[in-house]
């Protein structure tokens, strides 16, 4: 699963591999990454927490959510180019080429819809000030960028540069977050530092790919002629599949971000705010096993993989899962201490549930990738009737167990619906319009 692609570049960067670790060249070096990318980006949602306390916190706590359901173009980005990629190791140029150029219009292109939304998401969130939503469409910007950038890095399985845009994407958030929040102590100074933060990682990623190594004997990069780029659109190019990716990644985090939206709709602000707080756990479990769904990944693309290896990992997640809930049961005050403290007391014997939920979540996530590396149409639809249901029963959802309840019934039935997917899959196809197919 985490052997380097036999192509050559990775015969020109043997002299690199050999002066470095095997352990930070290897698989091993993302989950060391994306271990302190989310310490730091739980250390910010935590000081945010604590600062802004549960009623503002739920502000900050909405937008972020919009924040990450606006990253799923950013994450379809990255899919796309580590499954083109890995599908044809021998035309990484003109994939990384491709990849690129839609990154660029994408971002530019979101950032403009986000603007136009922002009247409408400062009155639906109920925000204090517009500019809080503003600088949404900022962050917006920078976070699409990355999403290509580190899909062509994820497909070549280039660990240590794309561990190096997940670190800094943590270490973005927490001190350009933390300074906002120290500087201004409300959700606006959040977000300002979020954004700020937000183009951290794309340096580092524009400096692992334009890194002389990279292209050393290789001769000129390959440009593909204007009319390539228009067939590719029409039948199925870097467009097509980067829009049925995102499509797929958007309905997942509708699906895991639309409760903490309904939570701030129809409970009061202490009790969304303090639902709020408790999802904190939840997305920290959400996002603790997520190097087994970047790593497993390329190799689930590619054609030939078998059935056993996504089980697997679905069991890894699962364990790890597993093993956060237990501990938040058991050690339910140092788990409320985590989320926001004392202001957060009414969680004590509720937030293992929390868990539990980000368990179901993380789950649901990697078997969502399966969805992607499979190019499954229907199985999106199984999210998006998730979402109807969620939606319908809002009206009836009074209290935080109750939504609690209501996000675990829908979330279980999603997961045992998806597995039925997976167990009845078929082999990954490569990308459409990439001639010369080749396997990794």
């Amino acid at each position: 699963m985490t052997a380097p692609l036999e192509t050559e570049t990775h015969v020109q960067r043997e002299p690199a591999r050999r002066r470095l670790p095997s352990w930070l060249l290897g698989s091993g070096v993302i989950a060391v990454a994306m271990g302190v990318m989310n310490v730091a980006t739980y250390g910010f949602t935590i000081l945010a927490a604590r600062l802004l306390g549960p009623s503002e916190y739920g502000a900050l706590a909405a937008v972020m959510g919009l924040l990450m359901v606006v990253s799923v173009l950013s994450l379809g980005l990255q899919a796309t180019g580590a499954r083109r990629v890995a599908a044809s190791p021998g035309d990484l140029d003109r994939i990384e080429s491709e990849v690129l150029a839609a990154s660029y219009r994408s971002a530019v292109v979101l950032a403009v819809v986000c603007l136009a939304a922002v009247p409408a998401i400062t009155l639906t969130l109920r925000l204090d000030t517009w500019l809080t939503a503003a600088f949404l469409a900022v962050a917006a910007l920078p976070v699409t960028v990355m999403g290509g950038q580190g899909g062509i890095l994820q497909g070549e399985r280039r660990w240590l540069p794309l561990a190096g845009i997940y670190l800094t994407t943590g270490l973005g958030r927490i001190a350009f977050g933390a300074a906002g929040l120290l500087l201004w102590r409300d959700s606006l100074g959040a977000m300002v530092g979020v954004a700020v933060g937000a183009f951290v990682p794309v340096l580092v990623g524009w400096a692992a790919l334009r890194h002389p190594d990279r292209t050393t004997g290789r001769g000129p990069v390959p440009r593909a002629p204007r009319m390539r780029s228009r067939t590719s659109w029409a039948r199925g190019g870097v467009f097509r599949e980067v829009a049925h990716n995102s499509h797929a990644l958007l309905a997942f985090f509708a699906l895991s971000n639309a409760d903490v939206l309904i939570a701030r709709g129809v409970l009061d602000d202490h009790q969304a705010g303090l639902y709020a707080g408790g999802l904190i756990l939840a997305k920290a479990v959400l996002f603790l096993p997520q190097f087994v769904v970047v790593v497993a990944f390329p190799s689930m693309a590619a054609a030939g993989t078998r059935r056993a290896g996504h089980l697997k990992a679905l069991g890894l997640v699962l364990a790890i899962g597993a093993v956060a809930t237990v501990g938040a049961y058991v050690l339910a005050g140092l788990a409320v201490t985590f989320v926001g403290g004392s202001a957060y007391a009414e969680l004590h014997d509720l937030i293992w549930a929390f868990a539990a939920i980000g368990t179901l979540l993380s789950m649901i996530q990697l078997m969502v990738y399966g969805v992607v590396a499979r190019q499954s149409q229907r199985a999106v639809y199984v999210l998006w009737g998730a979402l109807l249901v969620l939606a319908a029963c809002a009206p009836l959802l009074d209290s935080p167990v109750a939504l609690l309840a209501t996000v675990a019934a829908v979330e279980t039935t999603v997961l045992l619906v998806l597995l039925v997917f997976s167990l009845r899959r078929r082999t990954p196809s490569p990308p459409a319009d990439v001639p010369g197919k080749t396997t990794v």
